[in-house]
């Protein structure tokens, strides 16, 4: 874990993350309330020298609700282990990061349904309207 978190063709360096440990809520028999095995992951975007000025606006803007004062924040404690949560928090900030840097969807194009499509949806909403009106109880009049 030394050699920095890679995320496609980038790589945040290990002195950009800073790792801060405390103690994990939840089951862990006797060991849970001496072992430091929540992991925080902190990685400051706006201060990165890994990110061209492009990339670090759509970072920040894609994660807006996840970073507070340019600094993304992730947490793990699901595991009894200190190892395996520092390996599910940098997994975790690597899918974050991948889809902050995704490049955006190609915009949708406006188009109509066919006329073939329109009546087909009108004849099926009249059957079900058919198959409705055939429910109730018959009209004594006939």
């Amino acid at each position: 874990m030394d050699a920095g978190l890679k995320v496609g063709n980038l790589t945040v360096p290990e002195d950009e993350l800073v790792e801060r440990f405390s103690r994990s809520s939840g089951p862990g028999g006797q060991s849970v309330n001496t072992s430091d095995t929540r992991v925080e992951l902190r990685w400051d975007i706006a201060a990165t020298t890994a990110l061209s000025e492009p990339r670090r606006s759509r970072l920040l803007t894609r994660l807006a609700g996840r970073v507070v004062d340019g600094v993304l924040v992730v947490v793990a404690s699901e595991y009894r282990s200190q190892w395996r949560n520092r390996q599910a928090a940098r997994a975790r900030m690597a899918a974050l990061i991948a889809d902050g840097l995704r490049p955006p969807p190609a915009p949708r194009r406006a188009t109509r349904p066919s006329r073939s499509a329109r009546e087909a949806r009108l004849a099926g909403k009249r059957h079900r309207g058919q198959v409705k009106r055939g429910r109730g109880r018959p009209d004594p009049n006939d």
